[in-house]
């Protein structure tokens, strides 16, 4: 039987370059590989002319006398050897190492370090304004001593005897070789036989670092601040982590803030209220005189444009608003009493006029009863 065209079998064109034909092998190689197709022996079959072509295409010379002579040049080839047996296992590392957790001999994976997260509680001052703040964070770095060896000061790693330094161990499945990470050194090629005492071999240790945060002017509760390069150290020569600085604004005693405005309430006499008049009040920048006009209620609203926060991702700045609050006095003499008992008796000889508000809860009063009457009847 003739046996197919070895571009087609590995799915190419007859100009492929050297990359398309190793990715092409991989993918199909991947495909129907006996593990991944147990007594399937179709599978099996097509998986060796996969083999086969490419060690073919994949050899200039063997692909120059291909392609000029077909199979028959091939199989006419005397003494012609095939591709070595070690090429033949690194080309699979490649292609198996994730699967079987290998990879190239002898090579080191370098792995990010961790990000951090640190907790930073603001004033609203400090978070309006903006501040730095000294912080000291806790996180896994390079042992000192040993300099992230984990040997003993004075003593070196040594190379493993079970892969000879390499990291990587074969292992024979049929006709077939994978590598797998070393048993003994995990991958690594190298085994240390004096343990550092401070970090006992680990060649990492947690430890205290002081650092200064910038905080931006305008930041709030669930802001991120991020510090790159400022996380745990990376593992093999791997860049390290961020440390991600998280915002909380503690509660203030007197503004409570709502994005870019302030909120807070002030109290004041009934007679301020009354007659009108000026009080002061507290401002994060100072302090602003505010004018109370006659016949204010309690509750009354009053807007301070520009006296709120200015937005740290830009913006217009944002208000503060006064809630005012008759206060009630206590502690009357007997004399204050007295005045107030007038001062009542003048106001209800006017009627209604002086409690517009009394006059209207007392009609909605008057009609709930009414209506209640209604349906009792």
């Amino acid at each position: 039987m003739a046996k197919a065209d070895y571009y087609q079998t590995l799915s190419v064109s007859r100009n492929a370059s050297d990359t398309d034909l190793k990715k092409s092998y991989r993918r199909l190689a991947m495909k129907y590989h006996p593990d991944r197709n147990e007594n399937n022996p179709e599978a099996e079959k097509k998986f060796k002319q996969v083999k086969e072509a490419y060690d073919v295409l994949s050899d200039p010379k063997k692909r120059q006398i291909y392609d000029q002579y077909g199979h028959a040049g091939i199989e006419q080839q005397a003494g012609s050897s095939s591709r070595s047996s070690a090429d033949f296992g690194d080309i699979f590392g490649d292609i198996f190492g994730d699967i079987f957790g290998g990879g190239r001999a002898g090579q080191k994976r370098a792995y990010r370090g961790a990000d951090l997260q640190y907790n930073l509680q603001l004033s609203l001052e400090e978070a309006v304004f903006g501040t730095d703040a000294n912080i000291e964070v806790a996180a896994r770095q390079a042992c000192d001593s040993c300099s992230g060896t984990g040997a003993q000061a004075g003593t070196s790693l040594e190379n493993c005897q079970t892969c000879g330094g390499v990291g990587q161990v074969r292992m024979q499945q049929g006709f077939f070789s994978i590598q797998q990470p070393c048993p003994k050194c995990r991958g690594k090629g190298k085994v240390i036989s004096h343990p550092c005492h401070q970090c006992r071999g680990s060649g990492i240790m947690e430890k205290t670092r002081a650092l200064s945060v910038k905080v931006p002017a305008g930041v709030d509760t669930g802001d991120r601040i991020r510090l790159s390069n400022e996380g745990e150290s990376g593992e093999n020569g791997g860049p390290r982590g961020d440390l991600y600085v998280q915002v909380h604004v503690k509660p203030h005693p007197i503004f409570q803030r709502e994005a870019e405005n302030l909120h807070c309430e002030i109290p004041i006499s009934f007679v301020d209220a009354t007659l009108g008049g000026e009080v002061e009040v507290p401002a994060l920048d100072g302090r602003v005189n505010l004018k109370i006009p006659a016949e204010t209620q309690t509750g009354k609203q009053f807007r301070l444009r520009g006296k709120g926060v200015k937005p740290v991702r830009g913006g217009v700045q944002g208000d503060m608003f006064v809630h005012v609050q008759i206060e009630t006095p206590i502690n009357l003499t007997k004399k204050q009493k007295e005045i107030l008992h007038e001062f009542d008796q003048s106001v209800r000889s006017g009627g209604t006029k002086h409690s517009p508000r009394s006059a209207g809860w007392l009609n909605g009063v008057k009609h709930f009863f009414e209506d209640l009457k209604f349906w009792a009847d």
